[in-house]
């Protein structure tokens, strides 16, 4: 019996799930399913894991192209939820440039990546989390919220450092983590 296409696999597992799914439950259903690329490993290991990722992507934004193209039907691809939609004559057209699609549809990506490769991009990945991670509590601690632009942030600072200083009765405790945040904020903004 020939192995399906992954685009037709995929139509089948996406037709399956009308709400919609995302890509952990896609690729242990082609694992269950022994598809080919998809081995039953644990997904923990990086590189294993950025390829199966890499296939799944690949294979729905060819998905997506095709259905587009035959007028079949929409699917919406993204990093929390992928879904297939009914197809809507006037509906928005794909984007004709999106750099994801285009990195996806490159198999030369996939080819050329290495294990070094996939952990330098979780490095970026997890610097760049940590860091709007760390944005956000001081913004916070600072009794803000995005958005909001480095003007403001800095007259918010003032005021508080004025407020909270010791000298007018403020504390010092209090004035530090608020020096502190910004500290974390001048090195996001500056």
């Amino acid at each position: 019996m020939p192995i399906q296409t992954l685009e037709t696999c995929l139509f089948d597992l996406l037709t399956q799930n009308p709400v919609g799914t995302d890509v952990y439950t896609l690729i242990k259903a082609l694992q269950n399913k022994n598809y080919p690329g998809f081995p039953k490993i644990s997904l923990t290991e990086p590189l294993a894991l950025f390829q199966m990722n890499f296939r799944l992507f690949h294979g729905l934004y060819c998905l997506r192209d095709q259905l587009w193209q035959t007028q079949q039907a929409h699917l919406d691809i993204s990093a929390l939820q992928i879904k297939l939609h009914a197809y809507q004559p006037g509906q928005k057209d794909i984007v004709l440039y999106d750099p994801v699609r285009a990195y996806f549809l490159d198999l030369n990506n996939l080819e050329s990546t290495t294990a070094e490769d996939v952990k330098e991009l979780l490095g970026k990945f997890w610097g760049k989390f940590y860091a709007h991670t760390k944005k956000k509590m001081a913004l916070e601690t600072l009794g803000l919220k995005e958005p909001i632009d480095y003007p403001k942030i800095k007259r918010h600072y003032r005021y508080l450092v004025m407020q909270h200083h010791p000298d007018r009765g403020g504390n010092k405790t209090r004035l530090q983590e608020i020096n502190a945040a910004m500290t974390t904020l001048n090195e996001y903004y500056l």
